[in-house]
């Protein structure tokens, strides 16, 4: 299971890469540092939805340290 996908691994100011909705067909990942989680449930299949500084909006897909 991807790591993105929980919401115990999700922290604020965290780096992590999402998928934006635009580029989902391709998969293209666009990386920055969660500003805010926005997905209430405890996991989603998908990733967890977050709001990075730069204000784009994506499911998480992977988690950088």
């Amino acid at each position: 299971m991807n790591p993105g996908s929980s919401r115990k691994n999700i922290k604020v100011g965290l780096a992590v890469g999402i998928v934006l909705k635009k580029d989902q067909k391709s998969g293209k990942i666009t990386r920055g540092v969660v500003k805010r989680i926005l997905t209430t449930s405890s996991s989603h299949p998908h990733g967890i939805k977050v709001q990075l500084e730069d204000g784009s909006v994506g499911r998480v897909k992977e988690i950088h340290s």
